[in-house]
């Protein structure tokens, strides 16, 4: 649905975007993740057809966004970063001038508009002037103008910028029902987002993909990825933390206070069942145990960190630095 092979963009000396190349199928929803300034919103734009590529391909659907981009354009909604509207129109006036652009009219041109505004739950501001609403209905009226044509493939920028919690939620909610008949493209900043709605997750830095993977798996780079903590009613004894320190599995044992251990596994691989066992062994009273997943905030920055060799070492294993 999406493909893009060797994307480069350069302003002047500057490379924005350095030999990006990826693929998105239908029914995948791929969170573009990166700090600011690496990248991922100029690479939407050449995905969108508003950037000319200095080198490389885009394509929608088959369709070459330079080559052919009223093509590509038909199976696009394009949600842009700040969502641009013209601000003297009301919400109606510029979605019906949308619907009259991308080709409807009448009946066909109403039912579009009435779904688009339900989706985005905008009918209680769609006779005000854009330039008088809010951050979040602005947002939304960019929304349903990017999902009015029923699009095959949608790249959201920010979806959810300016948004209140139950506004974000909603969002999420219609990308989530719409996510299997489509190809999505979401660029955030909100971790929690990628965790909630997002089949795969791509993070840029300096304008190159560094990882391409699950959102599962990219937690699961981080070092207290399976970590178990443990609050004990009393001390341990130092029995039982030369036991858990003696386990092939186990990587290091920490007491950050005196009831509460943490037990870090090697390679992130599970080890609740063994430290369970020990625990039992040694007749530990335990009240409370918990299994770490990992935290996408701390695997992001550990990845998109600049390197410096006076830095003190990573919280990811080296391994997982390897560009995908």
């Amino acid at each position: 649905m999406i493909e893009l092979q060797g994307l480069e963009k350069r302003f002047g000396s500057f490379v924005a975007v350095h030999d990006v190349s990826l693929q998105v199928e239908r029914g995948e929803v791929l969170g573009f993740l990166g700090p600011n300034g690496a990248g991922k919103s100029t690479t939407m734009k050449m995905v969108a057809g508003f950037l000319r590529p200095t080198r490389g391909r885009a394509a929608i659907c088959g369709a070459d966004v330079v080559a052919d981009p009223v093509a590509a354009k038909r199976h696009l909604g394009y949600l842009p970063e700040g969502a641009p509207c013209y601000p003297d129109m009301t919400a109606a006036g510029f979605l019906s001038f949308i619907a009259r652009i991308r080709g409807f009219d009448g009946a066909e041109a109403m039912r579009r508009i009435g779904l688009a505004v339900e989706r985005t739950q905008l009918s209680s501001v769609l006779h005000q002037p854009i330039e008088t609403l809010s951050k979040g209905f602005k947002r939304r009226v960019g929304l349903a103008q990017a999902l009015l044509h029923d699009p095959d493939v949608l790249i959201l920028d920010e979806p959810t910028d300016g948004l209140d919690p139950n506004q974000k939620h909603e969002v999420r909610e219609l990308i989530r029902s719409m996510a299997a008949a489509k190809a999505i493209v979401i660029s955030t900043h909100i971790l929690e987002e990628v965790d909630a709605v997002c089949s795969r997750a791509v993070v840029i830095a300096q304008g190159r993909i560094l990882v391409d993977e699950t959102p599962q798996a990219l937690a699961a780079r981080a070092i207290d990825h399976n970590a178990v903590r443990i609050r004990l009613a009393a001390a341990p004894g130092a029995a039982l933390l030369d036991a858990l320190r003696a386990d092939a599995a186990v990587a290091r044992v920490e007491q950050p206070e005196p009831m509460l251990v943490t037990v870090m596994p090697v390679n992130g691989q599970a080890i609740a069942d063994r430290v369970g066992a020990l625990l039992v062994g040694h007749g530990a009273v335990v009240r409370e145990l918990s299994v770490e997943q990992g935290r996408l905030d701390d695997v992001f920055r550990a990845i998109t960190r600049p390197r410096d060799a006076n830095a003190p070492e990573s919280s990811l294993p080296a391994s997982s630095f390897s560009v995908q």
